[in-house]
């Protein structure tokens, strides 16, 4: 029951991230959440703002191999392979071969509402194509997620 809870959360927010472009993600992360390297919910929130704002863009998450263990009590750790499907522009694009795909493992916490928040969001790269995933600008990071960029 809880591998199928947790996947069903999994899924809407990738839902939400492709269809809406991710702008009303807010609510499945925690306050201090971490988004691979954001930090806070109103950081991994700018970063589909600013994702909007570079124009329009075609994407899917596909996720796969959805595991769940519960770690404690209202504690669970997730991980599956998620492939990223995406290119700037409008529909139809050319299809190509996943430009992203990683192991994502994810920390999550039961919260007094009932529902599952993200604590943190982990991708391990497994596979890269010439496609660049998007990554906002140093300046970006400087003003919502200062000390999260690696020299």
């Amino acid at each position: 029951m809880l591998t199928q809870l947790l996947l069903a959360n999994a899924t809407d927010y990738w839902y939400e991230v492709d269809v809406n472009g991710g702008l009303d993600t807010r609510d499945y992360y925690l306050e201090d959440a971490t988004f691979f390297n954001l930090k806070g919910r109103e950081a991994i929130h700018q970063f589909y703002v600013w994702r909007q704002s570079r124009g329009p863009r075609v994407n899917r998450h596909v996720i796969a191999n959805f595991r769940a263990e519960l770690i404690e009590p209202g504690l669970a750790r997730t991980n599956n392979v998620m492939m990223l499907f995406a290119g700037d522009g409008t529909p139809v694009l050319p299809s190509h071969a996943p430009i992203q795909i990683a192991e994502q493992i994810d920390h999550l916490l039961l919260c007094e509402d009932g529902r599952w928040r993200f604590r943190t969001r982990e991708f391990v790269n497994l596979f890269k194509s010439d496609t660049p995933t998007t990554v906002p600008p140093r300046a970006w990071y400087e003003k919502w997620s200062p000390g999260s960029l690696k020299d």
